[in-house]
C-alpha cells in the first residue's frame, strides 16, 4: 500500500502525533508523482532549488514551496489529462476568477474514506428522514461550483424527505429567495422530521436575523442541526462572533450550539476542517496547517496569527500539496475541553490578493515567478 494511501486509512482522526512520519512520507511520495508527471510544478520546485527528496521531516514541509490560490485561478496544474478527472469543480471565484479542481478515481476514493470517518466522528449518519434546507445553490449541470457539490453531498449523510434552496436558479441567473426558506422552517417546526440547513453563513445569519426582527420564532423538531460551510465570502464585514450566532439560532429556530457545526475547507484543499462540541476546527490525520507571517512568508509559532497554508497528499490529479490560502488564522495547540490534542485552527478573517502584495513584497514577488508578472 501507498503511503497516501495507508495515510487515508488512518481510523484516529484526529491523531496527528502519531501520524507525522507517515504524513511526512506521504507528502513525500506525493510530491514526486507529481514532480514526474506535471512539468509546471517541477519548473516552480526547480527555481526554488527544492526536490522531493528533500522531504524527510516535518520542518521541511515548510520549505516546501507552497502555490497561492490565487495562482490557481489563472493556471491549471494537471498530473494527468482532463479526461481522467471524472469530478471537476470550480472555486466560488468572489472576485469574478475561479480556480478549476480536479479529482480522479484515486482522489475521490481518499476523500470518500475522510467524510466517512469524518460523518461518523462528528455523528452526522442518520437513517431518519430529513428535510434539508441548503444556504447556497439549487445545483445545476452547468454549475461547477464545488460549494454547491459539497452541499448536495451533505444531504445524503440521511436520507433526505425533501430539500429546498435559497439560491434558486431564475432568469438567467441565481437570485437569493429566504422568504420562501423562512415559511417552509415554519411549517417544517409543526412537523416531527428533523431538519439539518448547511450553507453559507451568512446567508443564515441574514434569515435568523430577519425572523427575529419580525418577531419569529419557531422550535425545529428534536435532532435538527444548523450546519455552516463556505465562509463569510464577500459578507466578512457583516460577519458575527460565534456566541451571537448560536443565541440568535437558539432565540428563532431552538437550536442551542450543541446542534451547530461548522466546517472548513477549500476547493483547493479538500479536507474537512470540522469543529468539535467546543467549536475547535482541531487538525484531522489528513491535513497539516502552517501559519505564515505576512510580511515574510516565514512560518510563525504556535498562537500568532498570519496567512493559513494548508498541507495535504490527497490528490493524485494535480499538485495541490501546499498552498496558501487568503484566510488570516492562528493554530493553537493549548487543551480543548473535547479531549482531543491536535492543535485547532482558529479563522480570524480573510486578505484579498492584492492586500496581500501591498503588505508582502515576498507574495508579490513569489506571483510574479508564478505568472511572469501578470499578477
Amino acid at each position: 500500500m501507498s503511503k497516501i494511501n495507508k495515510l487515508f486509512s488512518v481510523r484516529k482522526l484526529y491523531n496527528t502525533q502519531m501520524t507525522d512520519e507517515l504524513f511526512v512520507k506521504a507528502m513525500a511520495e506525493n510530491c514526486r508523482y507529481h514532480y514526474r508527471h506535471c512539468k509546471e510544478y517541477r519548473d516552480i520546485l526547480d527555481s526554488f532549488d527544492f526536490t522531493p527528496d528533500q522531504i524527510k521531516t516535518m520542518d521541511d514541509l515548510a520549505k516546501l514551496p507552497f502555490i497561492p490560490t490565487l495562482y490557481f485561478k489563472k493556471h491549471r496544474l494537471l498530473s494527468m489529462p482532463e479526461k481522467r478527472m471524472i469530478v471537476k469543480v470550480s472555486s466560488s471565484g468572489t472576485g469574478g476568477v475561479k480556480s478549476f479542481v480536479g479529482f480522479n478515481v484515486g482522489t475521490l476514493w481518499r476523500a470518500f474514506k475522510m467524510v466517512k470517518r469524518v460523518a461518523k466522528y462528528h455523528k452526522l449518519w442518520s437513517a431518519r428522514l430529513t428535510r434539508y434546507v441548503i444556504f447556497g445553490y439549487r445545483p445545476r449541470r452547468e454549475n461547477s461550483l464545488g460549494a454547491a457539490k459539497t452541499a448536495y453531498g451533505f444531504t445524503f449523510f440521511a436520507p433526505a424527505a425533501s430539500r429546498i434552496y435559497a439560491l434558486e436558479w431564475k432568469n438567467g441567473e441565481y437570485s437569493l429567495d429566504l422568504d420562501n426558506i423562512k415559511s417552509k422552517l415554519i411549517k417544517y417546526s409543526k412537523g416531527k422530521m428533523p431538519v439539518r440547513t448547511m450553507g453559507f453563513p451568512a446567508y443564515t445569519y441574514f434569515l435568523l436575523r430577519q425572523m427575529k426582527e419580525e418577531g419569529l420564532s419557531v422550535k425545529l423538531p428534536k435532532g435538527s442541526l444548523i450546519c455552516l460551510g463556505g465562509g463569510w465570502k464577500q459578507f466578512y464585514a457583516e460577519k458575527v462572533e460565534k456566541e451571537d450566532f448560536y443565541k440568535l439560532a437558539y432565540e428563532v429556530l431552538g437550536v442551542d450550539d450543541k446542534h451547530i457545526i461548522e466546517f472548513f475547507g477549500a476547493v483547493e484543499h479538500p479536507i474537512l476542517y470540522t469543529d468539535c462540541r467546543s467549536h475547535h476546527f482541531h487538525v484531522p490525520a489528513y491535513g497539516r496547517v502552517i501559519i505564515r507571517d505576512v510580511d515574510t512568508l516565514e512560518p510563525v509559532p504556535n498562537g500568532t496569527p498570519g496567512l493559513v497554508n494548508l498541507l495535504t497528499p490527497i490528490f493524485g490529479s494535480m499538485p495541490m500539496l501546499s498552498i496558501l490560502t487568503d484566510d488570516i488564522g492562528i493554530l493553537h495547540d493549548e487543551p480543548c475541553e473535547c479531549g482531543e490534542t491536535s492543535p485547532h485552527l482558529e479563522i480570524l478573517g480573510r486578505m484579498g490578493i492584492k492586500d496581500i502584495i501591498t503588505c508582502a513584497q515576498g507574495a508579490e514577488e513569489l506571483l510574479n515567478q508564478f505568472t511572469g508578472g501578470n499578477t
